[in-house]
């Protein structure tokens, strides 16, 4: 399974309460296998990327990068998170 590892981790959120850290190709794809949110084709690209990955077709960096577009497009990865809500955080304290 070390093979399959993410070069760096990838944070998300995907319920309240603390980040999610996935370090793998397999725990992405449990992650997007288990997805009950909107799909579409970044869902489908970064599943397949990791599926592939792990059946040794497939270049683990390429389904990082997948894995973190998707998060990205859904809004669940982490520095995106932390940064849209300090931005309103921001805007809102400009308001008074």
């Amino acid at each position: 399974m070390n093979a399959k590892r993410f070069s760096q981790p990838v944070e998300i959120y995907v319920g309240p309460g603390s980040p999610r850290v996935i370090e793998n190709a397999g725990q992405a794809f449990d992650v997007l296998n288990k997805w009950s949110g909107s799909r579409g084709p970044w869902h489908a690209q970064a599943l397949s990327k990791c599926q592939s990955a792990l059946t040794n077709h497939g270049d683990v960096a390429a389904a990082r990068i997948a894995f973190v577009a998707f998060a990205r497009a859904r809004g669940i990865l982490v520095p995106d998170v932390l940064t849209a809500a300090m931005t309103e955080a921001a805007r809102e304290w400009l308001k008074h």
